[in-house]
């Protein structure tokens, strides 16, 4: 039996020109129009991202589906949301969409 694996969806494909946003503390830390959707969590491409509210951090998690999780901890104003950003740097092939896409939590609301 295989892994379950959900669906995902381009946002692109389903809300036509609406931009999803990513804020925390009033700041917006991404947008795009092309977000892929999975797990009710936005991904957002890299390229989308504001580099400077963005620092490497040193947590990891694993899926059992999607691979290794590597983190960011968003910084705004001298504010510290540690781990508040995931990405997948080489996902396994069911996942491997959202390579170089990054989604948020704690508190990061996305709209």
């Amino acid at each position: 039996m295989g892994l379950y694996a959900p669906p995902l969806h381009r946002t692109q494909d389903f809300e036509g020109n609406s931009m999803t946003q990513a804020k925390w503390n009033g700041v917006v830390l991404a947008e795009s129009d092309d977000t892929i959707v999975v797990e009710g969590n936005h991904y957002f491409p890299r390229d989308a991202l504001k580099a400077e509210f963005f620092e490497d951090s040193s947590n990891s998690s694993v899926c059992h589906w999607k691979g290794t999780a590597a983190y960011f901890d968003v910084v705004v104003d001298g504010k510290v949301n540690k781990g508040a950003a995931w990405y997948y740097p080489s996902p396994k092939p069911a996942a491997s969409d959202i390579k170089d896409y990054v989604a948020f939590w704690r508190g990061v609301s996305v709209r």
